[in-house]
């Protein structure tokens, strides 16, 4: 299993990946709440569940690694 950093949030919502820091084509308000929902960073190809509300995001499951 990969490890991983925070997620980040800039200032107009985009959210960044854990692993490379780039930006991802999901974008979230204060009022977003999503459960097991993924992520998928175009750039470095990784892939995430994460639950988030109240713009604090946290890493639901790592899926299965593909071999």
């Amino acid at each position: 299993m990969q490890k991983t950093a925070a997620f980040q949030i800039d200032e107009s919502g985009w959210i960044h990946c854990p692993v490379c820091g780039c930006r991802t084509r999901t974008k979230i308000r204060s009022e977003t709440i999503v459960m097991n929902f993924p992520i998928f960073c175009p750039k470095c190809r990784h892939e995430c569940l994460i639950d988030a509300k109240q713009l604090k995001i946290r890493l639901s499951v790592e899926p299965v690694a593909r071999q």
